[in-house]
C-alpha cells in the first residue's frame, strides 16, 4: 500500500513538473516582453491608445470584454470594459475598486492576472490575462451527458484548491466559486476568474451573505458569521458539479434549496466513485470546523490517482490535454 501511495505521488510530481515548466516558459516569455516596454518601471498613463481592441469574448452585468492587443509588446489580452454611469447605478463602485485592489495583487498560475487598469471620463478598462477557451462552464456543458469525467474534474479541482489556498495564505476569501467564474486556457489550465465578491480580510470573519444561491454554504444561509472555509465548501459543489453537471442543492426556488442546505439534503449518482463521494463529503461538512483544507484536497487519494492516470498519458513531451 505505502508502495503504491509512492508511486502516486511520484507521478503528481511528474504531472506537476510538466504544468510548472509549461507555465514558466510561457511567464518567461511574457516577462520579457514586459519588460522592454517603455512604461515598465514608471508611472505610466496607460489609455485606450496602448491597445489595438478586437472581437467582443462576452457580456457581464456591469462590463463587456474584448479581446485586445498591447500595441508596443504585441502581447494578446483580455480588456474589460465598464460604464462608469451603469456600475453608479447599479450602487456597485466600492465592489468594482474592491475586486481590483485584490485581483492586481495576485499572481498564481491558476488565477487569472489583472496586468493593469486605467480610466477615463465615462468608463474603466481592466487589462486582464487572456484565456482562449473561456468559462469552464461551457466546456462543462458541451461534454458528454454535461459532464466531466474524474480525471478531468480531478485536475481541475487540484488546481482550484491550488488558488484557493494561495487566495487564503494572502488573506483572501474568494466567496463566489462556479464554473462561469473559472476559465480554461489553450493548455487546458483553470484560471480563477471573477473576484468582485472577494474580501480581504485578515482576521478571515466575515458576516456579508453573498455568492451564488445553489453554492451558499450553511453558515451564510443561517446568517452566521463564517471565515475563509465557505471556500471548502463552495469547492466541495463544485467538484459535484464537475462530476454530475449540477449542484446538489439545486431545487425549483429558493427556500427549497436553503433547506436542502441547511439538513444536508442530497445525493450522489450511481455512476460516482467512491474516492470522489469521499472528498465530497469531506468538504460538504455543516461544521466548517470538520471541512478538509486545501492541502488535504490536493493530497487526497482520489485526486491523487486520477492525476497520476493523466500523468501516465503522458508521452513525455509535455501534458496531454485531458478533454475528452
Amino acid at each position: 500500500m505505502a508502495r503504491k501511495e509512492a508511486d502516486l505521488r511520484m507521478h503528481l510530481e511528474k504531472i506537476k513538473h510538466i504544468q510548472d515548466r509549461d507555465l514558466q516558459k510561457a511567464s518567461e516569455d511574457m516577462g520579457k516582453r514586459i519588460i522592454n516596454h517603455p512604461g515598465y518601471g514608471l508611472n505610466y498613463k496607460w489609455t485606450t491608445e496602448d491597445f489595438d481592441l478586437g472581437a467582443p469574448l462576452g457580456r457581464g452585468k456591469f462590463g463587456r470584454v474584448y479581446l485586445a492587443r498591447e500595441r508596443y509588446s504585441h502581447v494578446m489580452v483580455a480588456m474589460k470594459v465598464m460604464f462608469k454611469s451603469e456600475l453608479k447605478a447599479g450602487r456597485v463602485e466600492r465592489q468594482v475598486l474592491r475586486e481590483i485592489e485584490i485581483q492586481s495583487r495576485l499572481n498564481h498560475p491558476n488565477i487569472l492576472r489583472l496586468f493593469t487598469w486605467f480610466h477615463d471620463d465615462s468608463k474603466i478598462y481592466l487589462v486582464l490575462e487572456y484565456a482562449s477557451e473561456g468559462e469552464l462552464y461551457k466546456h462543462l456543458k458541451n461534454s458528454p451527458h454535461g459532464r466531466f469525467n474524474e480525471q478531468r474534474s480531478a485536475k481541475y479541482t487540484y488546481q482550484v484548491a491550488s488558488a484557493l489556498q494561495y487566495c487564503h495564505m494572502n488573506d483572501v476569501i474568494h466567496r463566489d466559486l462556479k464554473p462561469e467564474n473559472i476559465l480554461l486556457t489553450g493548455s487546458d489550465q483553470v484560471k480563477l476568474a471573477d473576484f468582485g465578491w472577494s474580501a480581504h480580510t485578515p482576521s478571515h470573519k466575515r458576516k456579508t451573505m453573498c455568492g451564488t444561491l445553489d453554492y451558499l454554504p450553511p453558515e451564510m444561509v443561517e446568517g452566521r458569521s463564517y471565515d475563509d472555509s465557505v471556500d471548502q465548501w463552495c469547492l466541495g459543489i463544485l467538484c459535484y458539479e464537475f462530476l454530475v453537471g449540477f449542484p446538489p442543492f439545486e431545487s425549483d426556488n429558493t427556500e427549497m434549496t436553503y433547506e436542502k442546505i441547511r439538513k444536508l439534503h442530497f445525493t450522489y449518482p450511481r455512476h460516482m466513485s467512491v474516492g470522489a463521494k469521499d472528498l465530497i463529503s469531506k468538504l460538504l461538512q455543516k461544521p466548517s470546523t470538520e471541512r478538509i483544507s486545501l492541502l488535504q484536497v490536493m493530497r487526497h487519494p482520489w485526486v491523487l490517482e486520477n492525476m497520476a492516470k493523466i500523468a501516465t498519458k503522458d508521452s513525455g513531451t509535455g501534458l496531454k490535454s485531458t478533454k475528452m
